[in-house]
């Protein structure tokens, strides 16, 4: 079978992301991959509106990566939109500017469909298609849990949590207040505990072995690659990292204490991203804590995998 070389533009709730990949059949040879924060949740959970400033900055950041696919000669560039897209009161808006930057229809995809893709993704891994799995995909504005072994899941359910749609519910001080934590952690619990347990707790009690807990998105890579002081993207580095819930607690102490100038300074941690990591580590370490998890393995595979593969 001969590898096909295709394009998906991932937007994101915080960020927009490119993957330019040759396909053949489950094989995915990424041949160029890029990020762009552009917020697009920013200010979007009080109006449940896309801003007009972040879907103008997230078309151009479409147009720039369909760019750059055409020049890695993309035979196809697929756009798909995720959580602020689909709970938007105006998603033509966005789709519509994204069409007149890039010419590009945009795909906005359920939370099902987001989930699924997440799995198949990260078992394009053959490693993590060994063993039963407990994949969480926080993302900016929600939160996929996706249970399975090999290419079989047996639950699957994205949840109105996310590390944007988290923080503009509790904005920090700079830096945070120990108040501010224990009310973002307290509320965590109390989502975790309520929302999820009930509909997560009987599928991990009918899986037989021990479950691995993975983490794909941008919050797992980054605390990877602070952890290993990566400066830089690395697939191979990341995808060997295997995090402690006691790293976990006290990555998430040290970020909790920095004012945001402090954290800018991290290696590894891009300054972009400074602001929501606090987010992003408290989902992990409450996640963790409530299902007894105590190591977090990551993977940067996922959804785009899933989605460069699928005709």
């Amino acid at each position: 079978m001969e590898a096909v070389r295709r394009a998906v533009i991932d937007v994101g709730t915080n960020s927009i992301k490119l993957l330019v990949a040759d396909v053949r059949g489950r094989e995915v040879t990424p041949v160029h991959e890029e990020s762009k924060q552009t917020r697009l949740g920013k200010g979007f959970y009080e109006t449940h509106r896309l801003q007009p400033e972040s879907i103008a900055h997230t078309a151009a950041a479409v147009w720039e990566f369909a760019e750059i696919a055409r020049e890695k000669n993309a035979g196809t560039i697929r756009v798909i939109a995720t959580s602020a897209a689909r709970d938007a009161m105006n998603p033509t808006d966005l789709t519509g500017a994204i069409e007149r930057a890039s010419g590009l229809k945009t795909e906005i995809i359920t939370g099902a469909r987001e989930a699924d893709w997440a799995f198949q993704g990260v078992t394009t891994d053959a490693e993590l298609a060994k063993q039963p799995l407990l994949l969480l995909d926080v993302g900016g504005g929600s939160t996929e849990f996706i249970l399975g072994h090999g290419t079989k899941k047996s639950f699957a359910h994205s949840f109105p949590l996310g590390t944007v749609r988290l923080l503009e519910k509790f904005p920090p001080s700079d830096p945070p207040t120990r108040g501010e934590f224990i009310a973002c952690r307290d509320w965590l619990k109390n989502f975790l505990h309520h929302e999820v347990r009930p509909q997560l707790e009987p599928a991990l009690k009918n899986e037989t072995g021990e479950i691995q807990l993975v983490g794909t998105g941008g919050t797992t890579s980054i605390l990877a690659r602070i952890e290993k002081k990566l400066d830089r993207f690395d697939r191979e580095k990341i995808e060997r990292a295997v995090l402690s819930y006691d790293q976990i607690v006290a990555r998430r102490k040290s970020l909790w204490q920095l004012p945001l100038a402090g954290r800018k300074e991290i290696p590894g941690l891009p300054k972009t991203r400074a602001d929501v990591i606090l987010t992003g580590v408290l989902i992990y370490e409450t996640v963790m804590a409530e299902f007894g998890f105590n190591q977090l393995r990551v993977s940067t595979r996922g959804l785009r995998f899933a989605a460069v593969m699928d005709e």
